[in-house]
């Protein structure tokens, strides 16, 4: 269902639609916000943030984006805010049994073994490429529903996805992968 209907029947008084939104943008978002935190959990309440500013403030969508663009984008937001005070804080990044769990479920969340292939290439690579081919693959974004995201142009959207792929092939040819048959 269209999320900009949803929303505006929650913004109507309608409190269902506001279950239904975070049952249909929940696990997407936590996965999204995931590449920019490294830590699944913290992602998590990232994602319950962007929820909880959706419920309490109401922002006003002015449907220039889908409802899921502009959910990303302030779930982005929040996420910078999030990394700019850790940097304050200079914490410790997470410990090897968070990353064993992100990764089992991440395995839930991508079912077929192609996707996961590709999942675990993307890790290595930079935070950038990592959040565009996500957000183009996985999300199914449009190149300038991803730059209003990553506030960019749509045209360095493009070139940062090609080099993006091309930086991913690499990183599937050094596990012995053929970037082709995937």
């Amino acid at each position: 269902m269209n999320g900009n209907i949803i929303y505006r029947r929650y913004l109507s008084g309608d409190d269902e639609a506001f279950v239904e939104i975070i049952k249909e943008y929940k696990d997407g978002l936590i996965l999204y916000l995931n590449n920019f935190i490294n830590d699944i959990y913290i992602a998590e309440e990232l994602a319950e943030d962007t929820f909880v500013k959706l419920g309490i403030k109401k922002p006003k969508n002015t449907e220039k984006a889908s409802f899921k663009t502009w959910l990303y984008i302030i779930g982005r937001n929040i996420a910078i805010d999030y990394l700019r005070k850790k940097a304050k804080l200079k914490e410790v990044s997470i410990n090897n049994n968070m990353k064993l769990e992100k990764e089992s479920l991440e395995q839930i969340y991508i079912k077929k073994e192609n996707k996961l292939i590709i999942h675990k290439a993307m890790e290595r690579l930079k935070l950038e490429y990592k959040q565009v081919l996500w957000l183009s693959y996985f999300e199914g974004f449009t190149n300038k529903e991803i730059a209003r995201i990553m506030k960019k142009k749509v045209h360095n959207i493009e070139t940062l996805l090609y080099r993006a792929k091309l930086s991913l092939k690499s990183e599937l040819e050094k596990e012995g992968f053929s970037y082709e048959e995937l």
